[in-house]
């Protein structure tokens, strides 16, 4: 198939405006229009990845942290960055990387930490603001189930785990067209008066030109009368890391030690244990020392995430257990995560899970 129907379909799942400002989610290096037939799926692409992708065969990787994340002024092959690109472009090898953008979803990489360390009742622990408008739009009587209808198929009106939400009041419309009109109803040089619906529903802002698309295209008027407006709501399908309980309560040792085997840590570094049951759970896959007070608000007895800085410790100030189980090891399941959701769609495309270990951090033990 052509890349652009692999990366249109994860762009769906975790549409690239939900990455963040430092980040460059996307495709790095390739074209939507090539021909690819197999993928290779990575944390990390590094240069044994490529030469994995070129043994095996694979037009595509995958990986969760980009190659490239500032700008490249020279291809000279001094850094391991350029390396990775150079080969790839080399062997004509895609690169495409998703990154916060699937940390921010739903049912992305802090979903998975929470079902393998078997958290129920999740939620998003820090959601986010400014990803959601709303449409305020006028519909003659006769064409606003159709109206309703588009929008909704674009994406617009999903509240929660609630789909097709608008509001509607019905009203009086006027207008006067000139010599230049051809109006769907009325007479030009006439004002006219229709019976008109008010409809008004949420969407989110990057799907905006298709829910505007789909507004033109269904509603009868020549002129079509709409008002957009930015929300200040979060967006609570998106966000940072997430929270949840077990199923049973654990003491501190008890859950270290399951966080340890579930996520195949080598090592748990940890605060101070508190001596309380374990019940609820704040998780964040990668460096996630920056949700500590929404971790503590959302009544968490461990926080689990990675890249904890020797002071960062202190913060925990006896309210939680901070639990650093490492950077590779809280998203290594990330790859899993990807070759489901790619192989539930695509299910004749042939995908495979890198063979390489990419942690660059080793222990001795």
């Amino acid at each position: 198939m052509k890349l652009y129907q692999l990366t249109t379909y994860l762009e769906s799942i975790a549409p690239l405006a939900y990455q963040e400002d430092y980040d460059n989610s996307g495709l790095i290096v390739g074209s939507g229009d090539q021909e690819i037939s197999q993928a290779l799926i990575s944390l990390d692409c590094t240069e044994e990845v490529v030469d994995e992708a070129i043994r095996t065969g694979c037009e595509l990787i995958i990986s969760h942290h980009p190659i490239v994340f500032k700008g490249l002024k020279r291809f000279n092959g001094k850094s391991y960055v350029e390396r990775v690109v150079q080969k790839a472009i080399r062997h004509d090898i895609a690169l495409y990387a998703i990154h916060t953008n699937l940390d921010n979803v739903t049912g992305g990489v802090n979903a998975r930490i929470a079902q393998t360390l078997g958290l129920q009742n999740t939620r998003i622990l820090a959601a986010k603001q400014g990803l959601l408008k709303k449409l305020v739009t006028y519909v003659p009587l006769s064409h606003a189930d159709a109206v309703r209808s588009a929008l909704f198929e674009a994406g617009a009106g999903n509240i929660g785990n609630y789909s097709e939400c608008s509001f509607n009041a019905e009203g009086t419309g006027t207008f006067k067209g000139n010599e230049h009109t051809d109006p769907y109803v009325g007479i030009p040089g006439q004002q006219h008066q229709e019976a008109e619906v008010r409809i008004e529903t949420v969407y989110p802002a990057h799907l905006e030109s298709k829910i505007l698309m789909a507004l033109v295209l269904t509603h009868p008027y020549e002129e079509v009368a709409y008002d957009l407006y930015l929300l200040t709501n979060k967006h609570q399908q998106v966000g940072s890391g997430m929270v949840g309980e077990l199923e049973a309560p654990m003491s501190e040792t008890d859950f270290l030690r399951h966080l340890k085997g579930a996520m195949r840590a080598d090592v748990v570094k940890h605060t101070a244990l508190l001596n309380r049951t374990v019940k609820k759970v704040a998780v964040c896959g990668g460096s996630g020392g920056f949700l500590l007070k929404q971790a503590i608000a959302a009544g968490a007895d461990v926080f689990v995430t990675a890249d904890y800085k020797y002071h960062e410790y202190f913060d925990a100030e006896g309210k939680i257990v901070i639990a650093d189980i490492g950077h590779f090891e809280s998203e290594q399941f990330t790859q899993h995560l990807l070759y489901e959701i790619i192989q539930k769609k695509f299910s004749n495309f042939a995908v495979r899970l890198t063979e390489i270990n990419t942690n660059p951090i080793k222990y001795f033990i």
